[in-house]
């Protein structure tokens, strides 16, 4: 029976190895949006989405993706960390790093591990590092909070920039292309002694 439990925990950890742990993903990402991603590094076999209780719905979002290969999961953490690599869009590049065994919520238990449970009474010698350590991780908690708060008003109004300049472009592009269907164009041309090209590709003046 330990050893079923042995073969049970090298296959997990395998898994391990062949698994990125994605971070600051849009909360628009989907599973077919990753896998569309990831599926030039090589063959992706799941995804897992982390689900977070604690903050907002529009609040990054983590991803566990087990490729087919260890060999293509150090590809993809590599070229996420040299490259900016955005997903749906948004101004918000993912980050990528080695998962661990700790972030996978069905792993099985270590052969050999064993956990015990106490409560701490007020006079133990360690329920004052308890005590510190709770009041960190909610210290912790909440500026993490903040810190992302504002780090989504700044991709938000980074986004909206991006799309007031398409929408500029765009409106610029047409009004091109107005003026060289019904004329304009060559007749200002001709008035200021310039040609207009006639080919396939954007129109412009020479």
């Amino acid at each position: 029976m330990e050893s079923g439990k042995q073969n049970e925990y090298a296959a997990f950890e395998e898994k391990v190895r062949r698994t990125v742990y994605l971070d600051n993903l849009s909360p628009n990402v989907t599973e077919s949006v990753v896998r569309t991603a990831l599926d030039q590094y090589g063959t992706v076999k799941s995804v897992e989405f982390i689900p977070n209780y604690l903050e907002p719905r529009n609040m990054p979002q983590c991803a566990l993706v087990e490729m087919e290969k260890e060999k293509q999961a150090k590809v993809v953490i590599s070229t996420l960390s040299e490259f900016p690599f955005m997903m749906s869009g948004m101004p918000r590049p993912v980050r990528a790093r080695a998962a661990v065994a700790e972030m996978f919520g069905d792993r099985p238990r270590k052969p050999g591990r064993q956990i015990r449970i106490r409560w701490l009474d007020t006079a133990d010698p360690d329920f004052e590092v308890a005590s510190k350590l709770k009041q960190l991780v909610k210290r912790h908690a909440t500026e993490t909070a903040v810190m992302l708060k504002h780090q989504l008003e700044k991709e938000e109004k980074l986004a909206k920039q991006q799309g007031e300049t398409l929408k500029a472009n765009y409106k610029k592009y047409e009004m091109i292309d107005s003026l060289m269907a019904d004329g304009a164009a060559r007749r200002l041309a001709r008035c200021y002694n310039l040609r207009v090209s006639d080919d396939s590709g954007p129109s412009t003046f020479h």
